[in-house]
């Protein structure tokens, strides 16, 4: 990632946590006080965010030097030192709690995306993940679950149509959705049908969808959806996904499996900031 793609969330995190400085540190603390830190992994996972946390402190002052251990995507174990800071004892202070909520954060999307990734070994599935994401942190949460090994699917509702049961409602049938959104989007824009069972993946074939999405389907169902396919279009099983039950999804043939709780329900992996002086 580019830093200009996440230096406006760093920017409204910043604020959010010392609007008017850090009155602690700034009062107890002499201005031309320098210390060395490091962040200490206090359980195994993987990391994602180092660019991040180097970036929130760059932008509170230049003077601290950042060197990371290891590299974004990497397995780290506890008692791992992930990066070794130097610099003003007020500005390490000051960075602390933001860049560890970024890197914590980060790293847990990271660590379960690897997670599903593994339990798919040997099948030809591939993990996505979804739009069901921190409000304002979609495009660092996605970059984790890629940093994790997972898929990206559409970043928002401008990249594809995704045709959801909402749509069908309104619009009375697969056929009739498929041909307007074709009618609108332009050259290259894929389109999604979301099916709630085999019917409506017959219907969603005879439209020519793009890709449909086997929307809480069973394991028979999903099977019997890869056997209608044929492999002319990619198939998504999405719903009630858990690292118990995704190995025998993938086994249905299937091409992705979708995983909302790989950004909705991560669980931040432990990391601390360790003051060596």
């Amino acid at each position: 990632m580019k830093t200009q793609e996440f230096d406006a969330i760093i920017d409204v995190a910043l604020r959010e946590d010392m609007p008017e400085g850090d009155i602690t540190s700034e009062s107890v603390i002499p201005a031309d006080a320098r210390s060395e830190a490091i962040f200490l992994a206090k359980e195994d996972g993987i990391l994602a965010g180092l660019a991040v946390a180097r970036r929130v402190f760059e932008k509170i002052d230049l003077a601290v030097e950042f060197t990371g251990k290891i590299q974004d995507g990497a397995s780290f174990h506890k008692s791992d030192i992930l990066a070794r800071l130097k610099g003003p004892t007020n500005a390490l202070l000051k960075g602390e709690r933001t860049a560890l909520n970024f890197l914590q954060h980060l790293s847990g999307v990271a660590t379960a995306a690897r997670r599903f990734v593994d339990a798919l070994a040997g099948t030809k599935a591939k993990i996505l993940d979804t739009r069901k994401t921190t409000p304002g942190l979609r495009l660092l949460e996605k970059y984790a679950v890629k940093t994790g090994g997972g898929t990206n699917h559409r970043l928002s509702l401008s990249d594809m149509v995704l045709i959801k049961d909402n749509h069908l409602r309104y619009v009375g049938s697969v056929a009739e959705a498929v041909r307007r959104a074709r009618s609108k989007i332009r050259p290259g824009v894929r389109i999604e049908v979301e099916a709630a069972d085999l019917s409506q993946v017959r219907d969603a074939l005879a439209a020519g969808a793009d890709m449909i999405m086997l929307d809480n389907m069973t394991l028979e169902a999903m099977r019997e959806a890869v056997i209608l396919a044929a492999g002319r279009v990619p198939l998504e099983a999405s719903g009630n996904m858990s690292l118990d039950r995704v190995r025998a999804v993938a086994e249905t043939g299937v091409d992705y499996i979708s995983v909302g709780a790989l950004t909705h329900s991560a669980r931040a992996v432990d990391i601390s900031l360790e003051f060596m002086n």
